[in-house]
């Protein structure tokens, strides 16, 4: 059996990577498994358990820390996440192309030890810090001062796209779930990515992302 992909999907915090994922995991010609990450934050009104994310103690996580359970982890916003290793190992044996949604920290650590002919990397961006700073609002579930570390960290976040295969700018949710799946397909069809791929192909090709946030 063929050895499936690591897709990984990274972004800012506020970028829309949930629906982003929702939308791509729905598309079952990519034979995606979805991989679900471990976090010791409490789950928002719409998350489930096992399904999103599995919630777990500070205590539980550590000791997964300890037993090198897990392929990555990391603190953000005073709360703990990770991705268990033999989760996503077992998925990739079996065929799967694993799909990883992702915070930027975490990406990275998995990109640095990832197999790279398998490995699939997506870095999403917004249209800007202002338009990052108003989803984020919008969701009604931060406060003013997280949502400003969120935008700060984002700000420097964005610097690290060049780590990626493709930066894919999210200006309208649907097209770019579209652009996606398209080249999540066309690397399935060719069984892997090409190993000389340049790093930091840009979708679309004149995407340039406001940094600067409006007085």
């Amino acid at each position: 059996m063929e050895k499936g992909l690591l897709i990984i999907m990274s972004g800012p915090s506020g970028v829309g990577k949930g629906t982003l994922r929702k939308l791509i995991m729905a598309d079952k010609s990519l034979n995606l498994a979805y991989s679900v990450s471990m976090t010791t934050r409490k789950p928002r009104e719409f998350e489930r358990d096992g399904i999103d994310y599995f919630f777990v103690s500070q205590e539980q996580f550590d000791k997964a820390v300890e037993n090198d359970e897990l392929l990555e982890h990391v603190c953000f916003v005073n709360h703990s996440y990770g991705t268990p290793k033999a989760y996503v190992e077992k998925l990739q044996n079996e065929g799967k192309n694993v799909f990883l949604e992702i915070d930027v920290q975490g990406a990275l650590k998995v990109l640095k030890n990832a197999d790279g002919p398998h490995t699939l990397s997506f870095f999403v961006v917004p249209p800007s810090l202002d338009e990052l700073r108003r989803r984020i609002k919008d969701r009604g579930t931060e406060t003013d001062e997280v949502i400003d570390e969120r935008v700060a960290r984002a700000s420097a976040e964005i610097k690290e796209d060049k780590a990626y295969d493709y930066i894919v700018l999210n200006d309208n949710i649907q097209t770019c779930a579209d652009e996606i799946r398209t080249l999540i397909l066309h690397t399935i069809r060719k069984g892997q990515k090409d190993k000389n791929q340049q790093k930091g192909i840009k979708v679309p090709s004149n995407l340039n992302v406001d940094l600067t946030e409006k007085d």
